[in-house]
């Protein structure tokens, strides 16, 4: 369990198809279905729906070298800490450096112009999705 003097805690990232991260973090500003939360070491158990929107990563210094940020964009999903760490499972997570700005903008753009027969709410996720990869992607968010 984490202490009140611990710098870092353990974030692991697992979608349907792949574990993408397990590392130490000193930060995670994560999209929940309400708005953004974040989370620092010693943090509370709480189970949480995430949203769509930004994932924010900032790491522990280590052996490997000096931290740094990362994000990714997550769509969905249920995150979870409990002790010293934070387990985000997430039906989509696609990484900032690999977002397609100009795909993006074709999704975005399709979306406002749905096939007959579209739900509603299938549209409207679609569009908040093609508009975080775009500010995402124009941004970036590597390390």
């Amino acid at each position: 369990m984490a202490t009140p003097t611990s710098k870092s805690f353990r974030c692991r990232v697992v979608t349907p198809t792949a574990s993408l991260l397990s590392e130490e973090v000193t930060y995670v500003q994560l999209p929940v279905w309400d708005g953004s939360m974040g989370f620092l070491p010693g943090r509370a158990p709480l189970l949480a729906r995430l949203g769509i929107g930004e994932l924010r990563l900032t790491f522990a210094d280590s052996s490997k070298g000096k931290g740094g940020e990362r994000s990714f964009l997550l769509e969905g999903g249920v995150a979870k800490m409990q002790g010293s760490e934070l387990l985000i499972l997430a039906e989509k997570a696609i990484a900032a450096e690999s977002i397609d700005v100009k795909a993006a903008e074709a999704e975005l753009a399709a979306s406002v112009n749905p096939k007959p027969g579209t739900k509603a709410e299938d549209t409207r996720r679609a569009a908040e999705s093609a508009r975080a990869k775009i500010a995402l992607g124009r941004r970036g968010g590597g390390i």
